[in-house]
């Protein structure tokens, strides 16, 4: 069996007609970054803003356009709203990129230079202490190609959609959440290039009814590429978490990942140190197993806080799985407590810094 190509998919999709404009997809001109890779696709189809769920049945169409092809494994499509630009634009002020997101006080980014860190336990453990200490909290996991956070938070499902054509938040656990892991399948590759990316992570961030959040945990994808650029000048951030094994390997991609947040501007409020050190179960000997003090010490180096470290241990892996953290599955334990002090001065840098009137996101006022 041949492998399918981007010519396939595009001849394909000729076939499927906008029933609105009595024409084709492609000679409409609607479909763009077009990935074909060892039997998965993956595709946009650019839209007007004003069209949104109303072109469902089309994006629907596409998929079984393209899943009946010999060689495909699997299809993404999704929706890219687009507004066509006035001839003479009206004079506008300058604008940093950052709008602000209704409803949502403070966005704290957890981040990692480097994959397998334990980025997402450390962001959802943190999201839970904050609630637990009665803050109203959102997680958006903006880790679009290994999305997890539906698991850990043990959410299942699909969101529903508000009459203003909105997506309402999951929620478990005294928590919201959003992620790419609520709309495709848990084992669907995604195989986007950066504009998708780009696109998803906006959406997933503005077209969401989040109500009224103290903060907005963000868990961004590990590295430092495309998807973590756009989060850090498109989003309003209030500040950067990040996350780190104290081995030098993983500190060295840490310091990347903070000079990014530091570059454009974003507060770091500091380095969690991860999988810290190992006790034993049923001796009580300690072992260090990645090594030991690493984080703070790269703090230190870097002007930066250190937060706190968080062992590694059997019991934050088997209550992560089980979708129930241990924050709450185990709220008076020590491995609680240690994100709970973690949280709290994550709390206090984030009051510190939206209290201030010099740092805080401008306040729209309608008379």
């Amino acid at each position: 069996m041949s492998e399918v190509t981007e010519q396939d998919v595009l001849e394909a999709l000729k076939h499927v007609v906008d029933e609105e404009k009595g024409q084709d997809v492609v000679g409409l001109g609607m479909i763009s970054s077009v990935v074909v890779k060892n039997g998965n696709v993956g595709f946009a189809i650019e839209v007007d803003a004003e069209a949104g769920e109303a072109k469902e049945p089309l994006r629907k169409a596409c998929e079984e356009a393209i899943e009946s092809l010999p060689g495909v494994l699997s299809v993404t499509v999704v929706l890219t709203a687009h507004r066509e630009k006035p001839q003479q634009a009206p004079p506008t002020r300058p604008s940093t990129g950052k709008e602000n997101v209704s409803g949502i006080r403070s966005i704290v980014a957890v981040a990692s230079g480097k994959g397998g860190v334990g980025k997402s336990t450390t962001a959802v453990n943190i999201a839970l202490s904050m609630a637990a200490a009665g803050r109203q909290v959102g997680v958006l996991d903006a880790d679009i190609y290994g999305p997890s956070i539906p698991r850990l938070l043990g959410i299942k499902g699909r969101p529903d959609a508000t009459g203003d054509r909105r997506l309402k938040p999951m929620e478990n656990h005294g928590v919201r959440c959003m992620s790419m892991g609520f709309l495709v399948a848990e084992d669907t590759p995604m195989i986007w290039r950066g504009p998708m990316v780009q696109s998803a992570l906006e959406q997933m961030l503005r077209d969401v009814d989040w109500g009224e959040l103290d903060v907005l945990v963000v868990d961004m994808p590990p590295g430092t590429g495309d998807a973590q650029l756009t989060m850090a000048q498109k989003v309003p951030l209030t500040g950067a978490v990040i996350v780190s094994t104290p081995q030098d390997i993983a500190l060295s991609d840490a310091r990347k990942g903070l000079n990014m947040f530091r570059q454009v501007d974003v507060p770091v409020f500091g380095i969690v140190e991860n999988m810290s050190y190992y006790n034993c179960p049923n001796c009580g000997h300690r072992a260090e197993i990645f090594g030991h003090g690493g984080a703070r010490a790269t703090a230190h180096r870097l002007g930066t806080k250190f937060l706190g470290e968080i062992p590694l241990h059997i019991g934050i892996r088997e209550t992560s799985d089980e979708g129930k953290p241990i924050v709450v599955s185990v709220p008076r334990g020590e491995h609680a407590a240690a994100y709970l002090r973690i949280s709290d001065r994550i709390a206090a840098k984030i009051d510190e810094l939206t209290d201030d009137e010099s740092h805080a996101p401008p306040r729209i006022v309608i008379d």
